[in-house]
């Protein structure tokens, strides 16, 4: 199956590896094959510490909720990130456009795919649409991917338990 690795897929990977950051970089390359990349290098322990740099100013982009910050942010991730659009053919899997360079490292991958990933994102399914779960005590990142773009929980069992606390506080103020 030949999947595009920007914007959805892409936010879905940053937003998995930040709620459960790898502890080696061999999970690392594994995850990232899960997710369909394909990873045409092994990952090393500078990969996993790039990576979780990367991580680390990408979560700035979702706390940030005002539209230009976000955007400005993004911005300064892309040129730091990609590379060109370019073609390629790379393992025979289809022509399909890379933004970024050949033979890049993981975390190179990474930062590419991500920054190039948030930016279509955010543009095609609307600036708000990177968050922090609203549960109080949860602090998961979430890319909103929903048909309405009102998700407010990183998982449904998240929105459960903020709706069972609204509910009984509700009903402990009304005497029922």
């Amino acid at each position: 199956m030949h999947l595009n690795p920007y914007g959805r897929d892409a936010v879905l990977l940053a937003t998995d590896l930040v709620n459960r950051p790898p502890a080696t970089a061999a999970e690392l390359e594994e995850r990232c094959r899960e997710a369909g990349l394909v990873v045409e290098r092994p990952a090393v322990d500078a990969d996993l510490t790039a990576v979780r740099a990367y991580l680390e100013r990408w979560t700035a982009v979702v706390d940030t909720t005002e539209p230009p910050a976000r955007a400005a942010l993004v911005n300064v991730l892309l040129a730091t990130s990609s590379a060109h659009p370019r073609l390629t053919d790379h393992a025979g899997t289809g022509w399909h456009i890379h933004y970024r360079d050949d033979d890049m490292t993981l975390a190179g991958l990474l930062r590419s795919l991500v920054s190039v990933g948030t930016a279509l994102h955010l543009t095609a399914r609307g600036m708000h649409r990177l968050a922090r779960c609203a549960t109080d005590g949860c602090d998961q990142v979430f890319a909103d991917v929903s048909r309405t773009g009102r998700q407010r929980y990183c998982t449904p069992a998240c929105a459960n338990r903020d709706a069972v606390r609204r509910h009984r506080a509700s009903a402990a103020r009304t005497g029922a």
